[in-house]
């Protein structure tokens, strides 16, 4: 099955100001998460992905703007279901504010009990970005093949919720996972399981490069040489 590049948004206003975002409309990158997308192309020279899928918010389509620019042949589309979380009532408000809200504390503790009012509810965010995953990989195999990569932009808590689906993680645990603005989670799908390759990488990814089979590999192993590479990189990031 494909390799999924996931790109959270360069960072945004919203960012800088503190403030949960979510789905609220105009809120755009910052000078900052600007130069994090231009850079986006020259870390991505190795992989030649077949499309790229955003999430429709604003912030998103800037940070793969500067990769079709370099791209002019990438098809772009736009997938509902890898939006921000529906923040609901809190969508807007200063993370500082928030911080005192009684639900805060279960969000950041047990969030598979957590929904926020007048948005949804964290399990079923979750739900929905790991069947768009499934949807896109068929997708991609069937029209490109089963070594074939792909982009997707998208945000903090959808990416985390990914990477909580791929590890067997329960969603209860998914706030140990940290992933920057603009850094790079890459999973590998397989017929029996995924391998995570990357996880918030903010530097060089050539090695996502696709690797030639050596004859009697593992063919487990999305490197193709008997070993799953789960590097590390980047830091902790915003929520």
């Amino acid at each position: 099955m494909p390799t999924l590049i996931l790109v959270r948004h360069g960072r945004s206003t919203a960012n800088t100001a503190g403030v949960l975002a979510g789905r609220t409309p105009g809120v755009l990158l910052d000078e900052r998460g600007a130069g994090q997308a231009a850079a986006l192309p020259g870390r991505l020279a190795a992989v030649v992905p077949v499309l790229a899928v955003s999430s429709p918010l604003e912030r998103c389509r800037q940070t793969l703007q500067p990769l079709l620019d370099a791209r002019p042949g990438l098809p772009l589309h736009t997938e509902d279901r890898i939006s921000e979380c529906d923040y609901g009532h809190w969508s807007g408000r200063k993370l500082a504010e928030l911080a005192d809200e009684p639900l805060m504390s279960v969000v950041q503790q047990h969030p598979s009990a957590a929904a926020f009012p007048g948005g949804e509810s964290m399990r079923a965010m979750q739900a929905r970005a790991v069947d768009a995953v499934r949807d896109w990989n068929e997708r991609v195999e069937a029209e490109h093949g089963e070594d074939a990569t792909y982009v997707m932009c998208s945000h903090g808590d959808i990416i985390k919720s990914l990477v909580a689906d791929a590890l067997g993680m329960h969603l209860d645990l998914f706030q140990r996972i940290h992933v920057d603005p603009c850094s790079v989670t890459a999973i590998r799908y397989t017929r029996l399981r995924p391998f995570l390759l990357r996880l918030g990488d903010t530097g060089d990814l050539a090695s996502l490069a696709p690797r030639e089979h050596a004859v009697g590999a593992d063919a487990a192993s999305p490197a193709g040489d008997g070993s799953a590479d789960a590097t590390v990189g980047g830091g902790a990031g915003a929520p």
